[in-house]
């Protein structure tokens, strides 16, 4: 299947309603029927604005991460025009992937 893979940049301090990004970002996936998101944590990044962000020792509520998304095109219409109603500010990559399932097992 053709789609895409979104990624949202975001720190793990970061809260949106009361609850960390990721786990909210999560949260609108489930609610969407969206499968197949990951959370990744980085141990440095330098974001949009050029702001430093690290998981070191002190800063550990600063480290970077990921959120990923392999959805169709018409999901990624969806959930980015539902995430563009609220009021936040997200920076994300949009890029074209192929996706599917390999094997006979009929565990997905």
């Amino acid at each position: 299947m053709n789609g895409f893979l979104i990624t949202f940049y975001t720190a793990q301090n970061r809260t949106y309603q009361g609850q960390a990004m990721s786990e909210w970002l999560l949260a609108v996936a489930k609610q969407m029927n969206l499968r197949g998101a990951t959370v990744l944590a980085g141990i440095q990044g330098v974001d949009h604005q050029g702001l430093f962000h690290s998981a070191g020792f002190f800063e550990l509520a600063d480290r970077p991460i990921q959120i990923q998304f392999a959805v169709s095109p018409e999901q990624a219409t969806e959930l980015l025009d539902h995430l563009n109603n609220k009021e936040i500010s997200l920076f994300y990559v949009k890029t074209p992937i192929e996706f599917g399932v390999v094997g006979q097992s009929t565990d997905v």
